[in-house]
C-alpha cells in the first residue's frame, strides 16, 4: 500500500525562573513546522520542514524515500489499522495564560519563593512554564483533524543545610490547561511541603536493608506502573521481544487488586483529544482485576497486534512513535488509613528516578524519602532508600490499594523524544519488597 500523512504545528513556550529570589530567566520561544510520514509497501519515510509553506515538498520527499527503501531493501508489506471516524472536541481553557500579565506570574513567583526559604533553607528555585500548540493533521486516506493544547504550571525547590549535611525538598504541579491549574492546586502549599521534605531530610537516617511489606504513596507507585509495566506494554517493545508481558494477553500477571489503565482523554498532562497519527483519543485498560487486557498501540502495531490504535505520539516534529500519556493504577476501595493499618514496614515517598528493564522484568527505584512504620504508624524518616524486585512478582503482591488516586506529572523519553505524561496511584501495599540504600 501506499500512504501519506502530515502534521503542522505551531506554538510557543514561556519560561520564568526565579533562583534565591533574583530572575534567572525570562524567555519566550517559538516553534513551527511540518512533519510528513509516507509509507510505500514495507517501508516508511519521514522528513520535517521548518516552513508550513513548504510541506507539500516535504510530503513529495517523504513519498520518494519510502519509494527508495522499500525498493532497495523489500520489506514485508505493512498494514495501519483504521482510523475511528469520530470527532473530538478539544479541552478549552478556562484561563488563557497570554491573558495574564508578566507582573502578576512573577508576583506568584516571589510568593512561592518566600514560602520556601527561611531558617536552614539556604538556597530556593522557582520556575514557571506555560505552552501552547496549535496542530493541524491530514492524510491521503482523507482523515483531518485540528486542535490546540495548552499546558501550564510550576515548579520549586528548597536546599536546606546543616553544617556538611545538604538535602533537597521539591514540588511541582503541571496541567494541561491555561492559568486555571493555579486554581487546581494551592501553590504556598506546595512550596511549604517542600521545605519541610527538605528538612525533615537533614533528620532523616539511613535505611533498613532486607524484605518489607512496603507502601508507596501515590508518585512512586505511579513511577513504577510507568516505568515497569507501561513501558512494557508498549506494542513496539512488545513486537521487539524486549517485554515481560509479551505474549501474556488474557493472563494473570498481578493481584486481582490491580487495574491499569491508560487514558489520554483525561484533562491530565499527558492529554490529547488525537495522537500523532490523526487517531481519536480514547482510554485503554491494559491490566484489569490482574488480568493483562491490551498492549498500547500506534495503526501499525494495533493490525499486527489487534486492540485500537491511539498512542502513537511524536515530540515536537519528530516521528510518531508508541507512547503512554496519563497513566495510572485506578482506585481501589480502601482509605489511605486503612492501608496502613497495623503495617509494620516501610512507607517509601516520591521519586528520585532509578532503572527498569523492561525484557527482564526487573527494576529498581529510587524513593525521596521514607519511614520506618510501626503497626500504621509513621517512625522515624529514612533517606537514600530505594525499593527494587521483579515487576510481575510486585504486581502478584499488591496486597492493599487505596482509593485517593493522585496524578504526577512529567515528561516521558524514548526514541530520543520527550512527550508530556501523567503517573497516577492511589497508595498501595506490597508485600515482601526488597527494600535497600541508594546513591
Amino acid at each position: 500500500m501506499e500512504f501519506y500523512d502530515v502534521r503542522e504545528i505551531d506554538g510557543y513556550t514561556t519560561s520564568i525562573t526565579y533562583d534565591n529570589g533574583e530572575v534567572d530567566e525570562i524567555s519566550e520561544n517559538f516553534v513551527t513546522g511540518g512533519a510528513a510520514r509516507a509509507l510505500a509497501g514495507g517501508s516508511f519515510g519521514f522528513t520535517s520542514v521548518d516552513d508550513v509553506t513548504k510541506v507539500g515538498a516535504a510530503i513529495k520527499d517523504a513519498i520518494a524515500i519510502a519509494r527508495r527503501l522499500d525498493r532497495l531493501n523489500p520489506q514485508p508489506s505493512i498494514g495501519l489499522a483504521p482510523i475511528p471516524k469520530i470527532k473530538k472536541s478539544a479541552y478549552r481553557v478556562k484561563k488563557n495564560p497570554a491573558d495574564v500579565s508578566l507582573e502578576d506570574k512573577q508576583g506568584l513567583l516571589k510568593a512561592i519563593e518566600e514560602a520556601l526559604g527561611g531558617g536552614l533553607v539556604k538556597s530556593t528555585k522557582v520556575a514557571y512554564s506555560e505552552s501552547y500548540s496549535h496542530h493541524l493533521f491530514r492524510s491521503s486516506e482523507g482523515d483531518e483533524a485540528e486542535f490546540e493544547v495548552y499546558r501550564t504550571g510550576f515548579s520549586c525547590i528548597a536546599v536546606a543545610k546543616d553544617g556538611d549535611n545538604m538535602q533537597m525538598g521539591r514540588r511541582s504541579y503541571f496541567n494541561s490547561g491555561g492559568y486555571e491549574v493555579f486554581d487546581q492546586c494551592d501553590p504556598i502549599k506546595l512550596a511549604g511541603e517542600a521545605r519541610e521534605e527538605a528538612l525533615t531530610l537533614l533528620k532523616a537516617g539511613p535505611p533498613p536493608g532486607g524484605r518489607f511489606n512496603v507502601i508507596m504513596d501515590p508518585e512512586l507507585a505511579g513511577v513504577f506502573i510507568h516505568e515497569a509495566v507501561g513501558h512494557a506494554s508498549e506494542a513496539d517493545t512488545v513486537l521487539e521481544g524486549d517485554s515481560c508481558i509479551e505474549g501474556m494477553l488474557g493472563k494473570k500477571v498481578g493481584s486481582k487488586l490491580v487495574t491499569v489503565r491508560d487514558d489520554p482523554t483525561l484533562v491530565r498532562y499527558g492529554y490529547y483529544p488525537y495522537d500523532s497519527e490523526g487517531v481519536p483519543s480514547q482510554p485503554t485498560t491494559i491490566i484489569e482485576d490482574g488480568v493483562l487486557k491490551a498492549y498500547l498501540n500506534s495503526r501499525e502495531t494495533a493490525a499486527k497486534l489487534g486492540g485500537h490504535p491511539g498512542n502513537a505520539r511524536a515530540g515536537g516534529l519528530m516521528r510518531p512513535v508508541v507512547r503512554m500519556s496519563n497513566t495510572f493504577i485506578d482506585n481501589g476501595e480502601m482509605s489511605r488509613e486503612e492501608v496502613f493499618e497495623g503495617v509494620d514496614g516501610i512507607y517509601l515517598k516520591g521519586s528520585r528516578g532509578g532503572q527498569v528493564n523492561t525484557g527482564e522484568g526487573i527494576f529498581q527505584f529510587n524513593a525521596v524519602m521514607g519511614y520506618v512504620v510501626k503497626d500504621g504508624r509513621l517512625e522515624k524518616p529514612i533517606r537514600d532508600v530505594s525499593i527494587s524486585d521483579h515487576t510481575l512478582k510486585t504486581l502478584n503482591n499488591i496486597a492493599r490499594v487505596g482509593n485517593d488516586l493522585k496524578f504526577s506529572s512529567g515528561r516521558c523519553g524514548k526514541a530520543g523524544q520527550g512527550v508530556p505524561v501523567a503517573d497516577g496511584s492511589p497508595h498501595v501495599l506490597i508485600e515482601d519488597a526488597v527494600v535497600g540504600g541508594s546513591a
